[in-house]
């Protein structure tokens, strides 16, 4: 996968991102993870070192809250991002871009997963009819055939159900985190669709 920032870039975006004001370290690396709609968190050790650099450079001060250190621009900071501007818009056209294209290759990568679970359960059900006790003519075997077949349907709808809750319970959870964008819509749709798709050429 393609880097989302060439050398150099984040340094500079870091300096955007503490132009609206002072920010700890970890809201850096989320600010970072959520213009890019989730595809690129950075680690602590790839940010931390940066903000040593910019408060080397005399662009970044640190100041101590508690536990933490807040990193804000300098007046050397503010001008540098003043003068770097136009960088700055590239920079945003350019990430939004790959960003873009990283969305579309998670879209894929779904795609190719469910692709394969679809084959998966079309020779799992093919194996379960093969192996299916054919129904006589005799009542008793076609009321057993029946009530197995019943008792399947419910232990079906239940891992359905099980699904739904499990999936509602997880979306809110990241609801209030604030973690649901676009992205994260798209990518769900995706992986349903291709779930029931799936599931219907199974019961067919």
């Amino acid at each position: 996968m393609a880097p989302v920032f060439a050398y150099g870039q984040l340094r500079l975006y870091l300096l955007a991102l503490l132009e609206s004001g002072p920010k700890h370290g970890y809201e850096l690396i989320t600010a970072l993870s959520d213009r890019t709609g989730g595809m690129y968190r950075p680690s602590p050790g790839t940010v931390y070192p940066r903000l040593a650099r910019l408060e080397e450079e005399g662009l970044v001060e640190r100041t101590e809250d508690g536990r933490k250190g807040t990193y804000a621009l300098t007046d050397a900071g503010r001008s540098e991002v003043a003068a770097r501007r136009g960088e700055l818009a590239a920079l945003e056209e350019d990430l939004a871009e790959t960003v873009r294209g990283l969305a579309e290759q998670v879209r894929d990568d779904v795609r190719g997963s469910m692709s394969g679970l679809r084959a998966d359960l079309a020779a799992a059900a093919q194996e379960a009819r093969a192996r299916a006790v054919p129904v006589t003519g005799s009542a008793g075997a076609a009321g057993d055939a029946r009530t197995t077949a019943h008792v399947r349907r419910i232990d079906a709808e239940a891992m359905v159900l099980r699904f739904r809750d499990e999936v509602r319970a997880d979306l809110r959870q990241a609801d209030a985190r604030g973690r649901i964008d676009e992205l994260t819509v798209e990518t769900i749709r995706a992986v349903l669709d291709s779930a029931l798709t799936a599931v219907r050429a199974t019961l067919r």
